[in-house]
Order: C-alpha cells, then sequence, then structure tokens
C-alpha cells in the first residue's frame, strides 16, 4: 500500500492510500481522485517523508483541544481537525432537508422526539430559529463530504 500526499488546486492538502504508482496514476488519468474539501479535479502529488512516531505517549483521540493548541496547527493539521469534526457531524445527524427550520420547532416545542439533525435554512429562517431560542449552528458542509468516502 502507498500513502502519498496529494493536494488540490485550492490548496487543501490531503492523503491518498494506492496499491502502486501506476495505481495513483490510472486513478488521476481517469479524473477519479478528488480533494475531500471542495471536490476540486486538479490534483498533485506532493513531497513527502515517512513519518516517524516518535512521541511514546498520544493524547486520547476523543480530546477536545485547547484554544492555545489549536492555535498552533499548521493550516493542513486546521483542515484534517475541520474534516474530522465535519464527518462526525455527518456521521452522527439525520440530514432533513430543507425541512430543518419545521423539524427543529417540533422537537424545540416537543411535537417531535429529540434527536440529532442537519440541513438547509436560509439566514432569515436561522435568525428566527434563534429568536424563538432555538439552538441552530450554521455549518457548511462541502457536497463531498455528504456521501461515504471511499
Amino acid at each position: 500500500m502507498k500513502v502519498l500526499d496529494l493536494q488540490c488546486g485550492q490548496h487543501h492538502v490531503f492523503e491518498g492510500w494506492f496499491g502502486s504508482e501506476d495505481d495513483f496514476q490510472s486513478q488521476l488519468t481517469r479524473g477519479l481522485l478528488n480533494c475531500p474539501m471542495c471536490g476540486d479535479l486538479s490534483v498533485t502529488k506532493k513531497l513527502s517523508a515517512p513519518r516517524l512516531n516518535l512521541n511514546a505517549t498520544q493524547a486520547s483521540p476523543n480530546a477536545v483541544p485547547s484554544l492555545q493548541e489549536v492555535a498552533s496547527l499548521e493550516p493542513a493539521q486546521l483542515q484534517a481537525a475541520l474534516l474530522k469534526m465535519v464527518r462526525h457531524v455527518v456521521a452522527n445527524t439525520k440530514d432533513v432537508g430543507d425541512s430543518f427550520p419545521e423539524e427543529a420547532r417540533k422537537m424545540h416545542y416537543g411535537e417531535a422526539e429529540q434527536r440529532n439533525i442537519r440541513g438547509h435554512a436560509t439566514p432569515e429562517e436561522t435568525e428566527e430559529l434563534i429568536d424563538e431560542g432555538i439552538a441552530v449552528m450554521p455549518l457548511p458542509l462541502p457536497d463531498v463530504l455528504k456521501e461515504p468516502l471511499q
């Protein structure tokens, strides 16, 4: 298995796993590679070095980093953290689409079972929900993250 550091035309950095260099080149020429952040098909291979894990102690994978730790992250690390968070939200919520404002109100007023949902709301609908005391948080999801990744 070959793990490559890749970059799209928008400078998003991500990993790709391939059976071989030929497998990578084949997928690249057939247009099968795209950026998981923005969907850009302009993907290039970056120079990479082997990763050595010299630190025996690691933080828990579920640990929430401090603001100071987040501020010290490199752009690629911030991007990876954002992708991890967005994937967690997608995996643990139900997409209710354009009926998000109605579903949020039903749950808030006890007319529907409480559950984790996500969906679409206009800025005006979002403001109305907040005025009613309904906690909502806009979270832009790149289209490529709404589908399972291979």
